[in-house]
């Protein structure tokens, strides 16, 4: 029995996490795209930081050439002058800037590897992202459809009546008028047939006291009575 009771509790705990993970899906997704926008601008970051430094290599591998080409003219012309010796320590700077050319050479490979590299991060993680936002703005609208549907059509609360049980009582009361419209005019009927003034006027045309009703020969005799009398 315990076994089963703990079960059924484990059981109970996994729904209720579930169901907060469902409810809150929309916001855990909205931060981690936030984090992952976040990444990517260090990523751009640190692309720039490259670029730039790749840029500053070359200015650097530029003006280490030019200054070689011009020891060199110079270092020539010291031999050609039967200075050696000027010749030589000129050859060692030059040897000294070689150096410098090949080291910014070098860092210009690396930074051109990791320039390549960044941008193909970035411009992966972009599309990554675009592709979440739209799948993020399609969950959305799904999520605003079912709370309509679910506020709308959903299965009313207790204290709530629902369009079907008024359309029921409309029908109901339309029934109940016309049956009491029925009634009416079955009283009416009754009335009419068997009523005091009907009897009133059965007697008057067996000439049990005046007529209830003027007839046409009262209405010419009237009308005789107003004629003027002849001249």
């Amino acid at each position: 029995m315990f076994k089963t009771v703990l079960t059924i509790f484990r059981g109970g705990v996994a729904a209720a996490e579930e169901e907060l993970q469902d409810r809150t899906a929309l916001v855990v997704l909205d931060q981690q795209m936030r984090d992952a926008a976040a990444a990517v601008d260090r990523s751009k970051r640190t692309l720039a930081l490259a670029i730039a430094g790749d840029a500053q290599e070359g200015r650097r591998l530029d003006a280490t050439n030019a200054r070689i080409a011009d020891l060199e003219v110079r270092a020539t012309a010291a031999l050609e002058g039967g200075r050696e010796d000027l010749a030589r320590e000129a050859a060692q700077a030059i040897a000294n800037l070689e150096a410098e050319r090949d080291a910014a050479m070098t860092a210009r490979t690396l930074f051109a590897t990791e320039i390549t590299r960044l941008k193909r991060h970035v411009a992966n993680a972009e599309a990554r992202i675009a592709e979440l936002d739209r799948g993020r703005r399609l969950a959305r609208a799904s999520e605003a459809v079912r709370s309509l549907r679910r506020s709308g059509i959903e299965a009313a609360r207790p204290y709530e009546s629902t369009l079907p049980e008024a359309e029921a009582t409309l029908k109901r009361l339309r029934e109940r008028q016309m049956e009491i419209q029925a009634a009416d005019d079955a009283l009416f009927e009754i009335d009419t047939a068997s009523g005091p003034v009907v009897v009133a006027e059965k007697l008057a045309e067996q000439g049990f006291g005046p007529r209830m009703k003027s007839t046409a020969d009262d209405v010419l005799a009237r009308l005789k009575a107003k004629r003027p009398p002849a001249a």
